[in-house]
């Protein structure tokens, strides 16, 4: 592929800004947009096949790292999903030559390039970081996403999509044919990968297990940009005000406002990346309007992974949209196969358990699974016709992610 030239790029940048709400995280408010050394793009989190390390990426949008921001992954730990009563801090920071200050909670420090692919060994040889230019792994057809919902949204307008009492719509028979032809589709065509090529700065930590889990085995991981804060020299920074959050992929962009104002739409994920914990639960009901949204899709009502078919009122999404809200990725670290999205929660609730670490790792089509799992309540349909990167990246091989 030839490299995109600066025009190219920014008219890409313009148009993933106004399509941001079907992107995995990136772009997604005015303020990020802004500062893209500040927005996290995408984050994932898997265990090591050795079962001994947990390895981590931050994908940030800017093509640096800024030295007014620090970069932090949450790792939580408990016995169930839900549940945590043990955090771990691993924080990094970058001065203006963009040399890399990273902790481990108080286990292990680093300081340096962490640039070369081999990153650098924390002073305890208990992490490894590498803080680079990598290519980044997310896959998505924006473009043709961003039709489908149009199509959506000018049904519901035009009064063709009444809603019952539990919100879900009633699309008539054409808008149920257009809707998934033109999610499959580019501008017409055949769908494409609108980041194929897609330069992100890379964050990525592998850290030893016992560092993270003092809780318990589930480990609940979420990143977040702070406003740097100063410390005590070789002290890991306290925590500042948030600038941007991510866990699962496509919960704030796809779950507020869907088809909604783009002013309503920012100010919600305004309100949504500056939440703490302790707030998040308050974005469940509008998460429990748009999951409505999306079981309308197919045409059947309550089909919808975890819906309660039963319940006509707007409970009938409740249990997915309070999962969904508390929106950190859950790795079950006694598992060393990692292969299936949301596997900590689907075992959950399922009869049947996958031995499976959960979490996210770079190679998987996260799209399929989330969007399929709330239109039809199965895995395994990409709904946008994009079911792989354009560039090859690994679980075992730090840095996991591919050279741009």
């Amino acid at each position: 592929m030839k490299p995109l030239s600066l025009l190219s790029r920014l008219a890409g940048l313009a148009v993933l800004a106004a399509t941001s709400a079907f992107a995995a995280d990136h772009l997604d408010t005015p303020t990020v947009f802004a500062d893209p050394a500040a927005d996290i793009g995408d984050l994932f989190a898997w265990t090591s096949a050795d079962g001994k390390r947990l390895n981590l990426v931050m994908d940030i949008v800017g093509k640096r790292f800024s030295d007014q921001v620090q970069y932090v992954f949450h790792v939580d730990s408990g016995q169930a999903l839900g549940r945590t009563t043990s955090s771990t801090r691993l924080v990094c920071q970058f001065d203006a030559a963009g040399t890399a200050s990273c902790w481990a909670g108080r286990a292990d420090h680093l300081q340096g390039d962490a640039s070369a692919p081999e990153g650098l060994q924390g002073s305890r040889g208990r992490m490894r970081v590498f803080a680079g230019l990598r290519d980044d792994p997310y896959f998505n057809n924006v473009r043709g996403t961003r039709s489908a919902l149009n199509a959506a949204g000018d049904a519901i307008r035009a009064g063709q999509a009444p809603q019952d009492a539990s919100g879900f719509h009633r699309f008539d028979a054409e808008a149920l044919k257009r809707i998934p032809q033109l999610w499959g589709q580019t501008q017409g065509g055949p769908a494409r990968n609108f980041l194929a090529g897609w330069t992100t700065s890379a964050l990525v930590v592998s850290v030893d297990l016992d560092l993270v889990n003092a809780g318990g085995p589930l480990l609940a991981v979420w990143g977040r940009t702070e406003r740097r804060q100063l410390a005590a020299a070789n002290e890991p920074p306290p925590p500042g005000p948030t600038i941007d959050r991510m866990g699962r992929a496509l919960t704030g962009n796809a779950l507020l406002a869907t088809v909604g104002e783009e002013d309503i739409a920012n100010l919600l994920k305004e309100a949504y990346n500056r939440a703490d914990p302790g707030g998040w639960q308050g974005f469940a009901i509008e998460i429990g309007r748009n999951l409505a949204l999306y079981d309308s899709f197919d045409g059947v009502a309550g089909n919808q992974w975890l819906a309660d078919a039963q319940d006509a009122s707007p409970k009938r999404y409740q249990r997915l949209a309070e999962l969904l809200a508390d929106d950190r990725l859950w790795v079950d670290s006694r598992q060393t196969r990692c292969l299936h999205y949301l596997a900590v929660e689907r075992n959950a609730f399922a009869g049947a358990p996958l031995a499976d670490c959960g979490g996210r790792t770079p190679l998987q089509n996260v799209n399929a699974v989330f969007r399929s799992l709330l239109i039809r309540g199965t895995p395994d349909v990409a709904d946008d016709g994009v079911t792989q990167d354009d560039h090859e990246h690994s679980t075992t091989r730090f840095p996991f992610l591919s050279a741009p």
